[in-house]
């Protein structure tokens, strides 16, 4: 059996002394925090409310046509692979790769020792021929002649001239010459070589200030362009646009893209042939939107903001975040679809730092 335990006296006083302590100090403690609360509050009522410093541009009305994005090829006006029309052995080659060509420069000559040989012949017989001719005709005149033999004569004469036309043409066609003022591209072409029929050669670009552009838009949109109008190519690494206008619009869609092909024309400071180029072409007719500053659009979770500077009840001036759809880009403007009105104040510089209600200072005189 367990014996009952006895408190003596001196027990029972140091267990009431220890938790008369430990509850003072609670109390002190409790009563120590609530009035540093209290002072920290009281201390943070003094203390200014801090202010962002920005500046602001007022979001204003314009009108704007939408466009579509297409990747273009760069093509010279007049532009040529090279090729030999006759197979023969090269006796001549005047092809510097990057050097300019005027019209009718000779390129490449094969050897025509063959042909010209052939060719004095053939005028030999022609002129035999001719000669024959005339005493026939003569003779003819006299009546010691039949018309038959004079028109055999005649036949035979036109024979030859013909085969000598021919052999003329052959020697040309072994002459190839520029058909247009161009620069000339790679090639590798020596004397001595033999040329099979339809051998590159080189390539030849024209050297016009002008170019065109090729690109592929979609049906919906070819069916809305119009030869004349104006669309804008960006080169590559250049953010300033060159000017254009459409020239031609394919008649055909592509079965298998449903694209259609567009050509636009570059009057001068066209990028080299070849070249891929961005084109944005117009969709639509014109339509209204409010344009800010690309700096004043932020982006965030939620999508596309902005900060709108407005007034409190006290006149200070406070930033408020407003959702937006913004629209393309302009220049250094962005447009705005939906969630701006005109006129409203908007932070541009120094909004990556603001957050809702936060007091602003305004810098300069932007929002006037």
């Amino acid at each position: 059996m367990s014996r009952p335990v006895f408190l003596n006296s001196r027990g029972l006083a140091g267990s009431t002394i220890l938790l008369a302590t430990v509850l003072v100090t609670g109390g002190g403690l409790a009563a120590w925090k609530v009035a540093s609360l209290r002072a920290a509050d009281e201390a943070a009522s003094k203390q200014p409310e801090p202010v962002e410093s920005v500046t602001t541009a007022v979001a204003r009305e314009r009108e704007y046509r939408p466009t579509t994005t297409s990747i273009g090829t760069v093509l010279a006006l007049n532009s040529i692979t090279l090729r030999n029309e006759i197979a023969g052995t090269v006796r001549r080659v005047s092809l510097v790769p990057g050097q300019i060509v005027e019209t009718g420069s000779v390129l490449v000559a094969l050897d025509v020792s063959v042909e010209e040989a052939e060719l004095e012949a053939l005028e030999a017989q022609a002129a035999l021929a001719k000669t024959t001719l005339e005493r026939l005709e003569r003779l003819q005149q006299a009546q010691a002649t039949s018309q038959e033999e004079v028109d055999q004569a005649r036949a035979a004469r036109e024979v030859a001239l013909a085969q000598t036309a021919r052999t003329r043409a052959i020697i040309a066609r072994k002459t190839i010459r520029a058909p247009f003022r161009a620069r000339v591209g790679l090639a590798d072409v020596h004397i001595g070589q033999y040329l099979n029929e339809g051998t590159e050669l080189t390539t030849l670009q024209g050297v016009d200030p002008a170019a065109n552009v090729d690109f592929t838009v979609a049906q919906a949109v070819a069916g809305s362009l119009k030869v004349g109008e104006p669309v804008a190519v960006f080169p590559a690494g250049q953010p300033t646009p060159i000017a254009a206008r459409i020239v031609a619009i394919d008649a055909r869609v592509d079965p298998t893209t449903r694209n259609a092909l567009v050509r636009a024309r570059i009057p001068n400071g066209a990028p080299a042939p070849g070249a891929s180029v961005r084109v944005e072409v117009p969709v639509g007719p014109l339509a209204s939107a409010v344009s800010i500053p690309v700096s004043a659009l932020r982006k965030g979770p939620g999508g596309d903001h902005v900060f709108v500077i407005a007034a409190d009840s006290s006149g200070q001036h406070r930033a408020h975040v407003q959702a937006v759809r913004a629209g393309t880009v302009v220049d250094d403007e962005v447009l705005i679809i939906e969630g701006l009105r005109p006129g409203q104040a908007v932070a541009t510089s120094g909004s990556f730092k603001l957050r809702e209600a936060v007091l602003v200072a305004v810098a300069g005189d932007s929002l006037r």
